[in-house]
Formats: structure tokens, sequence, C-alpha cells
């Protein structure tokens, strides 16, 4: 199979989104398609985790917009049409609360289409579909954004990573989670494609398996030695000495270091901090949320019981039972030795060492 391409949009501002949905995978590899707009399918995507990971979730969602305000291309009426594009962002933004990508690509398309709008009021003119075709344009650009990005994800964190050495990752974090390269995978990528050997071990990642159906299986795809092991088999594989490091995604980095990431990602850092291995998170500039001061203010997500209970349709647990099901926990920034993102590794990680390369 060639490397799939986990987002894309074919056609104008009329076109057609397509994603991989990766609720199927490894079992069955499907493309859904969403036009004519049916934002609610987009919304459903998100959350549902037919498509995941933080920036592929902001390109989805800007993509999503373009479907959203497809409904009012013939509409001539300027009003009606910017009460569309609001009801449209405001409904994506509601589809999952962690991932500030999220939030960030739909900013972007906000001020894209309020400079619009400035210009044409402006020049007494309405134009729906320019807009729409701006807006198209803005999505491709943060499309194209993330595919540079996660190549220099994977150069600057390949860097860390001595040759032969055994690394740990949690979730998925490759190219179903972006653009094209991944950021935590990009490092393996990376590494791999410019001679250095790794192998690596994947937690499965209870309770919906990223790290069993999705990372192991792109890991396979690009010909990467894998290992996929049970979440509770962590730190025996610490302690056996076949981990020289860790390497993880983000969906939200707060202004003092502290990383939200996929549940169970706080104890692998607390266990590789006992272990003394180096813990590295790769992530875009754009995961970072500077507005919040620590990860005590990270908004967790809280998923359906029936995820614990019920895991891909057969039951595990008692009828009834009470369950506690946070989709992320926060790794303080005491436990990072560092942030990988496009522009280098951030490290120390200290809010001020985070500013300073935020500014570049």
């Amino acid at each position: 199979m060639s490397k799939p391409e986990t987002i894309h949009w074919e056609g104008g501002a009329d076109g057609t989104l397509y994603l991989i949905d990766q609720t199927l995978l490894p079992v069955e590899y499907r493309q859904l398609d969403y036009s004519k707009g049916c934002v609610e399918k987009v919304w459903e995507a998100i959350h549902s985790l037919r498509v995941r990971g933080a920036p592929a979730i902001g390109i989805a969602a800007a993509y999503g917009v373009c479907i959203g305000i497809q409904t009012v291309l013939d509409e001539m009426d300027e009003e009606k049409f910017f009460a569309r594009f609001d009801e449209v962002t405001a409904y994506l933004a509601s589809s999952r609360p962690t991932a500030v990508n999220l939030f960030w690509a739909l900013d972007r398309m906000k001020e894209i289409a309020a400079a619009v709008k400035k210009l044409m009021d402006a020049t007494q003119t309405f134009h729906p579909l320019e807009v729409a075709n701006r807006l198209l344009m803005e999505a491709r650009a943060i499309h194209e954004e993330d595919r540079e990005i996660c190549r220099a994800i994977g150069k600057h964190g390949a860097e860390l990573l001595p040759d032969g050495a055994g690394v740990l990752t949690h979730c998925n974090a490759g190219g179903l989670a972006t653009a094209d390269y991944g950021t935590a995978l990009a490092t393996f990528f990376w590494a791999a494609e410019h001679g250095k050997k790794l192998h690596i071990y994947a937690d499965e990642t209870r309770p919906l398996l990223q790290g069993a159906r999705l990372t192991a299986w792109e890991l396979q795809q690009h010909g990467i030695p894998v290992t996929l092991i049970c979440d509770n088999m962590a730190a025996q594989v610490m302690r056996e000495g076949k981990i020289q490091a860790v390497v993880v995604g983000a969906d939200r980095i707060t202004a003092n270091g502290d990383t939200a990431n996929k549940i169970g990602t706080y104890s692998v850092a607390c266990l590789a901090h006992l272990h003394g291995i180096p813990f590295y998170v790769a992530a875009p500039k754009s995961t970072f949320d500077l507005t919040l001061s620590t990860g005590d203010q990270i908004p967790i997500e809280q998923r359906s019981a029936r995820e614990v209970t019920h895991g891909f349709g057969k039951q595990t647990a008692p009828e009834d039972v009470d369950v506690y099901n946070p989709a992320f926990d926060v790794t303080p920034a005491k436990y990072i030795a560092g942030i990988i993102t496009e522009n280098g590794v951030i490290s120390p990680v200290t809010e001020e060492n985070i500013r300073a390369m935020l500014e570049d």
C-alpha cells in the first residue's frame, strides 16, 4: 500500500473533503467523503475520532468550515452568509475541548473571513464565492504548513536519538495525526531515512488502542521495527534496559511547559524519570497555548463509559459499573527533557525558553 494521505481536498470551494476513517484501522482502510454542506458529519468525524491528533483535527476543522458554508454559496445576502460562517465555526469548536490546534485553526479562518468582509464592505461589494475561495486557500495553507512543520520536527528530533536506541512512544503521533509525517513518529521516520537504526516500542494505549491500531500499523508501513506492548508493561521494558528514550506527541502545551497528551502519557513520563530515561515531547508551535499558565488549567475531555466497558463492541465489565474515562492527562514540565518543535528543541523546558523559541 502506498503511504496513506490522512486528509485531502478535491475541487474548488464546492469541492469534497476526504478523511481516512481511523476507527476502522488496521483491519479496514476506508476513506470518507464530505461535501454539500454536511458540517455535522465533519463534527462527528472529529468527535468520534475518525480523524484525530491535534494537527489533523485543526486541518479537518479548517476544511470543515469550507464544507459548512457550501450551503450559502449561492446566497447574495452578506449578513446571511457570515451568520452561517459564525454558526459553523462555533459548532466545530464544540467537537473536542482539549486539542488547542482546533481553536487555532478556526481562529485563522475567522481572521481571513473578517479581513475579506472588511475589504468588501469598503468597496460595497459582496461575492460569496470569492469569500469561500479565500477561506479554502487558508485551509490549504494550514494543511501545507503542517507538512513542512512535520519534516522539521522530524529532523530536530532524530538528532536526539542515538543510533541503535530502543524508543518508547504512547498513542499515535504519526502521519495519521497530522498532514503528512507526524510529530513524535516524524523523528523515527527521519532517523530511518537518514540511516539511523531504531527499534520502537509502542504502548497499546487503552481504551481505544491507538498505539496498537494506528502507530504499529504506520511503523510497519514505513518498514521500521516495532514491538507492541500493553500499557502496563512499560515499567518492565524500561527496567530491562530496552528503552533509551521516550518520544510522544501533545494536544496542548501551557506557558510553563506542562503538556496534555493521551491518557497514560503522565504515567510513562514518571516511569522514564524514575529510570533515568529522557522523555521528549514533539509538537508544532501551534500546540502551545500561552494563555494558560500551567497544566492545571487545561480542559480535559471526558469520554463515554462504553469505551471502557464495551471496547470495540464487546462487553468486558459489569453492567452499570461506575467509569471514569478522561481522554488526556497532563505531564508536568519537570519530567520533560525537551520539547521538539519545528524551530528546534526547547531544553530545559521553562517559560522563558518557550517564549524565546515561539518568538523566532
